[in-house]
C-alpha cells in the first residue's frame, strides 16, 4: 500500500497512557512495548497491531481516531494537534 496516511475510525480516542491520557504519537517500537506492558490491552491490540501491519505493508502513519468526535477525520487532516494516536515506523 502506498499511502502517506490510514485513518482507523473507531469509538475510542486513540492509545490511552496507564492515566488514561492520548498518548499523540508512537513509533512501533513504542506501540509494542505498551502492547507487552499491559497499557494497550483488550480490543485495542488488534487496532495497534492491524497499525503496525500497515506501516510493515509501507503505508508512512497510521492514526488511530474516534469516529463519534464530529468533524474527527477534519481535526485530523487539517489542523497541528489532529485528532487521535498516529503510529510511525521507528
Amino acid at each position: 500500500m502506498d499511502a502517506d496516511r490510514l485513518l482507523f475510525l473507531t469509538d475510542v480516542p486513540g492509545v490511552l497512557d496507564k492515566q488514561g491520557n492520548l498518548i499523540k504519537k508512537l513509533t512501533v517500537k513504542q506501540a509494542r512495548a505498551l502492547i507487552k506492558d499491559g497499557t494497550v490491552s483488550g480490543g485495542m491490540i488488534p487496532k495497534v497491531e492491524t497499525c503496525i501491519d500497515a506501516l510493515d505493508k509501507g503505508v508512512a502513519a497510521v492514526v488511530i481516531v474516534n469516529g463519534k468526535v464530529p468533524h474527527a477525520v477534519l481535526l485530523e487532516l487539517f489542523t497541528e494537534h489532529g485528532a487521535g494516536t498516529m503510529i510511525v515506523p521507528d
